[in-house]
C-alpha cells in the first residue's frame, strides 16, 4: 500500500469538485479581510493547491506547503499554468519551519487530522514561529461527528469517466483508517490501479482549543463557511498569535 495522495494528487481537484472551490475560497478571502490578515500568506497543507491560486489571483502573496512531494508537483504546475507567482516548499505541519514571518497561515481542508495527538501540540508551536506577532492561523478539521458517525466504517465511490475513486475506511481508537484505491484510464483505453492508504486522526473541539491557547487568542470556532458549529462536519479555528 502505497502513502497517501501518491497517485490520488493528479485527481484530488477532480473528484472534490462538489465541495466549491470558489464559494469556499471567498469565503476565506472575506473573513481574511474583515480581520486585517495582511497579505503575506501560507497556506499549510495545500494539497494541489486551489486555494492558495484563489488567493494569489485576490492579490495575495502566497506560498504553499505540503508533505506531499505529488500534490506539490501538481500544485506548482496548476499554478504556472495559470500565470501564477507561487512558491510550493515540502514541509511537515509538525516540524513546519520558514525563515520568514508571515501575515497568516491557512491550513483548509483536514491538514491537521493527519497530526497524531501527541504531536498537534508541537505542530501548533511550529506554526506560531512562522507567524508573525498578531498574525492569523487559521485551520480546519473534519469533526468527531463526521470521522466517528459517517466516515468510519464506511465505503465511498466515485465512478468518473477517467477515474474511479473507492474508499474503504475502518475505526481504530482516535484514527479512521482509509484504504484508497483507484483505477486510472491509461491512453489504450485500459484501467491501472493504484492503491494507497490515508489515516486520519479524531480531534476534539476542548483538546484542540486547550493546546491552542498556549500559543494563540482563539477568535472563534465555527462551522463549515462560517455556519453554526453544532451539527457541521467541518470545525474551522480562526487564532491570532500572542
Amino acid at each position: 500500500m502505497n502513502e497517501a495522495y501518491e497517485y490520488l494528487a493528479d485527481w484530488f481537484e477532480i473528484l472534490n469538485d462538489d465541495c466549491d472551490y470558489p464559494k469556499w475560497s471567498q469565503y476565506f478571502i472575506e473573513k481574511l479581510g474583515a480581520l486585517g490578515a495582511g497579505k503575506r500568506g501560507l497556506e499549510l497543507g495545500c494539497g494541489s493547491g486551489a486555494f492558495s491560486r484563489a488567493l494569489a489571483r485576490a492579490g495575495y502573496c502566497m506560498t504553499g506547503a505540503d508533505l506531499s512531494a505529488p500534490m506539490l508537483t501538481k500544485a506548482a504546475a496548476l499554478a504556472r499554468e495559470q500565470g501564477l507567482a507561487i512558491e510550493y516548499r515540502l514541509q511537515d505541519a509538525v516540524t513546519l519551519k520558514s525563515g520568514e514571518k508571515f501575515d497568516f497561515i491557512l491550513s483548509p481542508n483536514d491538514c491537521y487530522n493527519y497530526v497524531p495527538p501527541h504531536k498537534l501540540q508541537t505542530a501548533f508551536a511550529h506554526a506560531a514561529n512562522c507567524l508573525k506577532k498578531g498574525g492569523l492561523f487559521w485551520f480546519d478539521i473534519s469533526s468527531e461527528h463526521k470521522l466517528r458517525a459517517k466516515v468510519a466504517n464506511n465505503m465511498f465511490a466515485d465512478d468518473r469517466e477517467e477515474v474511479t475513486y473507492l474508499s474503504f475506511n475502518t475505526l481504530q481508537d482516535d484514527r479512521v483508517k482509509m484504504d484508497v484505491t483507484l483505477f486510472i484510464r491509461e491512453q489504450d483505453g485500459r484501467y491501472a490501479r493504484r492503491d494507497e492508504t490515508h489515516t486520519q486522526y479524531i480531534h476534539t473541539e476542548e483538546k484542540v482549543t486547550q493546546l491552542l491557547c498556549e500559543r494563540f487568542e482563539v477568535l472563534a470556532a465555527e462551522g463549515h463557511l462560517g455556519e453554526d458549529k453544532r451539527g457541521s462536519d467541518r470545525l474551522n479555528f480562526i487564532c491570532r498569535r500572542k
